[in-house]
């Protein structure tokens, strides 16, 4: 996903809780840094991580491991470009179970990453607060 800013603003977005939990989580126990093991927490559902982080490269990459009853490890890039511009990709890997387990986990969290940066790139681009993933399976509704 392309974002209009520069590498370091979109780096710190995902690595400072204080702007995370603007467009992804409800609270965090810390910043990712290298060594770093922090939890996340949905709070509007319910929910929690813990997330270790395995490596950092100031304002280029994060790799972190979550899920400690069925981790997968989480690379984010980000790809400075031309003016202040940075392209974002997430990628997640080590999916368990049956092939079909794996797939849908992994269709799953292509979803779930594809909202998380749309909300950031909204907050960054233009100062919005989509609420995209606290409004993505709100209270009183039933498929």
């Amino acid at each position: 996903m392309l974002i209009r800013r520069p590498a370091a603003e979109v780096f710190q977005a995902f690595a400072d809780p204080a702007v995370t939990t603007r467009f992804w989580f409800t609270r965090s126990s810390g910043r990712l840094e290298r060594g770093a093991t922090v939890t996340w927490d949905w709070e509007m559902y319910g929910v929690s991580t813990v997330v270790t982080v395995k490596d950092v490269e100031e304002n280029r990459r994060i790799l972190a491991e979550w899920d400690p009853e069925s981790p997968t490890q989480v690379e984010w890039r980000f790809l400075p470009g031309e003016g202040d511009t940075t392209l974002v990709r997430i990628t997640e890997t080590g999916f368990a179970g049956t092939a079909d387990q794996a797939v849908s986990r992994a269709i799953d969290s292509m979803g779930g990453f594809t909202m998380v940066l749309c909300a950031c790139k909204a907050l960054l681009e233009q100062g919005v607060l989509l609420n995209a993933v606290g409004d993505a399976h709100p209270a009183g509704f039933e498929d």
